[in-house]
């Protein structure tokens, strides 16, 4: 944790503890006969005015039965897991799978389906940009335009491709189709291997 988070970190404590009171109901008062705390200490704990220390937040944590993590909103530290905040573009749904700013995006694509049977074959709105792009379908039918070439992917296919090819993707037929996508800005390419090394 910097410096930085830490600081975050203490002056949002305050404002938890007053949210915490005020969701229980709770006076100072009160607060102080069940911790053993003073009212001013309390007070000024909330205020930001008084340093959060151990000595104060557990008995705290203990009178709000919560853990002392949630009291002081610690950001979680050593958690491999991502926690995915999906968002939606052009109508199509984004799962990022990776937290990195910088390198390889991973992401789990949600296309809608409705394809009609005459815009199977009109074509594809194309475009380039920097980097390079591979893409496995999940579930469904991917129609991937890559320069002159015109495809449908189907479950359990993939293709890779460097983006300043022209391209486009959309899917094929009436049903959603779930794409994961691994994006290099930088024109990064994906390392397969077929087998482990030594066999």
């Amino acid at each position: 944790m910097t410096d930085e988070d830490f600081s975050h970190v203490l002056t949002g404590v305050g404002p938890r503890l007053r949210s915490l009171r005020q969701a229980r109901g709770a006076t100072l008062s009160q607060l102080s006969e069940t911790t053993g705390i003073s009212v001013s200490t309390l007070s000024r704990l909330e205020s930001g005015q008084r340093k959060p220390t151990l000595e104060l937040l557990l008995p705290l944590a203990k009178a709000y039965q919560v853990p002392l993590d949630e009291l002081v909103g610690a950001p979680a530290t050593g958690d491999p897991r991502v926690h995915p905040r999906p968002f939606t573009r052009h109508g199509r749904v984004f799962v990022p799978l990776t937290r990195h700013l910088g390198g390889l995006h991973a992401y789990k694509m949600i296309l809608p389906g409705g394809q009609t049977p005459e815009s199977e074959g009109a074509r594809l709105d194309q475009k380039v940009h920097e980097g390079y792009e591979w893409l496995y379908v999940l579930s469904g039918r991917l129609r991937l335009a890559l320069g002159e070439h015109d495809l449908v992917l189907t479950a359990g296919e993939a293709a890779e491709f460097d983006t300043r090819v022209p391209h486009g993707f959309t899917g094929a037929g009436d049903q959603p189709v779930e794409v994961l996508s691994l994006f290099g800005a930088q024109g990064e390419r994906m390392h397969v291997r077929a087998r482990p090394s030594g066999n």
